[in-house]
């Protein structure tokens, strides 16, 4: 299956900035060549309001002024780089889309913040916001994680050690295994968007010389047929040119063995990073309407 047409242009004009790899550059200055890939979103939502969970930054969306459920967010970047600003069009679309609220999660970034900084703060924003549910205007009985690469990597550790009951998870071409050896990374090495080495400079960033690749707190894939059975029900979402795209499969596939309601959706010819481009690519928009359906399902319930 080639490129979609949309996906082929997005990725033509991006080989033709000529903007230098991930790998080639600093964390700072890939943070800033992020920042500056963004287009803020127009979306008009009810609220908006930065929170405080407990010393971990994060934005609240709420899309009524009705108790709803709530999407705890995590943010992709490769735990390198992203912000609550990057994830701020996708959070709202959610938001609006579910009828339920969400809470984006600005947890501390690598290098400056090996494992298992971001984990801590993803665990303690979850904690705070179940305890803090009616201030929020939450019903703290309904409550998922999720998030889109590293922050889908985040999500899937968290619903393992599930600190507050979850209602879904909604995994977004996670990371799930730092060992990088599935065939996608071969076939799919030179990206569009995600490279193998720009993996590579993203583990090595967040776990080099602290933490090894077979552990189950930082591969969520290595982890054992008991814990992935406690999981809640799961949506994983890859893209057919993504050197993430087996082990988000094969992820789904182990949670379906051990009982885990989980649905696996490969959207065709897409390729890393084609969910937050909701706007420009019918496949993105497709997705959002999908992961939107099945929170929802989850959440009113």
């Amino acid at each position: 299956m080639p490129l979609h047409p949309q996906a082929k242009a997005i990725a033509d004009l991006m080989e033709a900035s000529g903007a230098p790899a991930l790998n080639e550059q600093s964390p700072q200055e890939a943070r800033q060549m992020f920042e500056a890939m963004r287009v803020p979103s127009t979306e008009p939502i009810h609220e908006i309001r930065d929170v405080d969970a407990a010393g971990v930054p994060c934005r609240l969306y709420r899309p009524s002024s009705d108790i709803t459920g709530l999407l705890v967010y995590f943010h992709g970047g490769g735990w390198v780089i992203g912000s609550l600003d990057t994830h701020d069009g996708g959070c709202r679309s959610l938001a609006n889309r579910t009828g339920h609220a969400v809470l984006s999660v600005d947890y501390r970034l690598a290098p400056e913040h090996k494992y298992p900084a971001a984990l801590e703060d993803c665990l303690q924003a979850l904690r705070w916001a179940h305890d803090n549910a009616a201030d929020l205007g939450i019903d703290a009985a309904r409550i998922a994680v999720g998030g889109d690469s590293a922050g889908g990597h985040l999500a899937a550790l968290v619903a393992q050690l599930q600190p507050v009951p979850l209602k879904f998870q909604l995994l977004v071409y996670p990371v799930t295994d730092a060992h990088m050896i599935s065939p996608s990374f071969v076939e799919n090495k030179n990206g569009p968007l995600l490279t193998a080495d720009s993996m590579k400079w993203f583990w090595d960033h967040f776990i080099g010389g602290v933490a090894r690749p077979e552990d189950p707190r930082v591969s969520p894939i290595m982890a054992s047929d008991e814990v992935l059975a406690t999981a809640p029900p799961a949506l994983i979402i890859t893209a057919e040119f993504d050197p993430l795209r087996d082990e988000g499969e094969e992820y789904g596939r182990r949670l379906m063995e051990n009982g885990v309601n989980a649905s696996v959706a490969r959207y065709l010819g897409m390729f890393h990073g084609f969910f937050s481009m909701f706007a420009m690519l019918d496949d993105a928009h497709a997705a959002h309407s999908h992961a939107s359906a099945m929170l929802k399902k989850a959440l009113d319930a």
